[in-house]
């Protein structure tokens, strides 16, 4: 299977207000597992099982780059992907570009991962991704002796050579992202010596949960101001595993916030991933009144997981305070849309990463908002939206700039708007959540494309 990228025409949807959802479902497997566990298992000596690999467009063509890398990577019939890893320092160097799509994660994660070997590779991406700034993952790989070629702002398509001997590196992240830490720790797997990476904040873990489940040489220190010390130890031989992924709790948000705003709803989503580094959406939503229960705790390729039962609320604003973002920094689009049912103001406070995620997502989730009668004061790390107790105006179209999430989360919006919400695209949802429509249908979700509408 190569690598996909979207090239598909826009793809416009609206959804039109809906009478309450109901019913038991299971969304896609966790996007950061699944790209995680196919770098790991190529980075490991022998055959990997893989169950619940999340089949988006994003994990696959990291499934594609890994292939390029020299592993074998397949699905099998069983819907289990089989890995047959390379090990550490093993990679070989790629014949063909390696293409990300829209994939910023996947393109972060596996420069830090070819950084550190004696090859050299070159990463493409769509649009989208090539806007992205590349430099907070460069600047720690260029400190270990990788060379980067690549155009004005550190921007995709660029080309990483690496070092004969890549030198391990003590790094304190500027900014908390489990992104450039992740990928300091995948270039720290072929160097020798100790690579640290040194975050004030502590972000999602599951790099160093994995790492540690596959035999790597990994510990982790606390200092006095509850940042984390990670110590990897470089050129470990990789034990292969057999792994199931949990279900992405960024994708359950959107049916979660669907039912607390859609009158007369009760779902369940099973299965969800319950990492505390990935609850802050589900402990804010609690916090502002959300009928949220857990039930079947249980723990599933080393993550405790749970069935998340939801049921319709009525939403009081709250203030997310800044040390939560890293445990929701996906989240906030939808979180933005439960907002503008709650009563009262909804503050959310550093914000910074959203304006390079996959657009400048601070801006157009208050576009968004506004295009649609919700009151929004865009700060410059910061968003303050005014509820409306429950009801939205709706009957705006807004531009989701290629972002998956934005293009969600204001679908959902349409669910219980006062007038059906237009997302001018719905084609890049693939990208993490390809049966995003027809899962959201089977709960009771109205939606009608253009042709439909005409």
């Amino acid at each position: 299977m190569s690598p996909v990228t979207s090239t598909a025409a826009p793809r416009p949807l609206s959804a039109a207000r809906c009478e309450g959802l109901s019913g038991r479902v299971v969304v896609p497997g966790d996007k950061s597992i699944s790209h995680r566990a196919l770098i790991f298992s190529t980075m490991a000596v022998g055959e990997s099982r893989i169950e619940g690999l999340l089949e988006s467009e994003d994990v696959l063509n990291t499934a594609g780059a890994m292939r390029a890398l020299g592993a074998t990577v397949e699905r099998l019939d069983d819907g289990a992907w089989r890995v047959a890893g390379v090990g550490t320092g093993g990679l070989m160097e790629p014949e063909t570009v390696l293409d990300f799509g829209n994939s910023g994660t996947g393109a972060r994660l596996v420069m830090g991962l070819v950084g550190s070997h004696p090859i050299a590779a070159t990463f493409v991406g769509d649009a989208s991704l090539s806007r992205r700034p590349m430099g907070r993952v460069l600047d720690p790989l260029r400190a270990m002796g990788v060379e980067v070629i690549a155009r004005s702002g550190d921007r995709l398509p660029l080309t990483l050579r690496g070092p004969e001997s890549a030198v391990p590196l003590t790094y304190r992240l500027p900014v908390a992202s489990a992104q450039v830490k992740s990928a300091v720790l995948l270039a720290g797997l072929n160097a020798a010596g100790t690579t640290t990476v040194i975050e004030p904040v502590p972000t999602r873990d599951h790099t160093e949960r994995m790492l540690v489940g596959y035999g790597a040489d990994l510990t982790i220190e606390e200092d006095e101001t509850g940042g984390r010390l990670i110590h990897l130890v470089g050129r470990p031989e990789l034990r292969p595993q057999a792994l199931a992924v949990p279900a992405d709790p960024s994708s359950a948000a959107f049916p979660i916030v669907a039912a607390l705003i859609v009158p007369g709803s009760e779902i369940v989503v099973e299965g969800v991933m319950l990492n505390p580094t990935r609850t802050g959406l589900f402990d804010t939503l609690v916090e502002m009144g959300a009928d949220i229960a857990i039930e079947n705790e249980r723990l599933a390729g080393g993550e405790r997981v749970g069935d998340l039962r939801v049921r319709h609320s009525r939403l009081t604003g709250v203030t997310v305070p800044a040390a939560r973002a890293p445990s929701m920094i996906d989240e906030y689009p939808v979180l933005a849309v439960a907002a503008a049912f709650a009563e009262g103001e909804t503050a959310m406070l550093g914000l910074e990463e959203l304006r390079v995620k996959e657009s400048d997502r601070l801006a157009a989730v208050a576009r968004g908002l506004a295009a649609n009668g919700v009151t929004a004061h865009e700060g410059e790390a910061s968003l303050t939206v005014v509820g409306g107790r429950g009801a939205v105006a709706g009957g705006g179209r807004v531009v989701t700039h290629l972002d998956h999430r934005i293009a969600m989360s204001f679908l959902v919006m349409g669910l219980a708007s006062a007038r059906p919400v237009t997302v001018d695209d719905t084609a890049m949802i693939a990208t993490s959540f390809p049966d995003f429509v027809d899962l959201m249908t089977g709960l009771g979700a109205r939606f009608q494309t253009a042709e439909e509408s005409a």
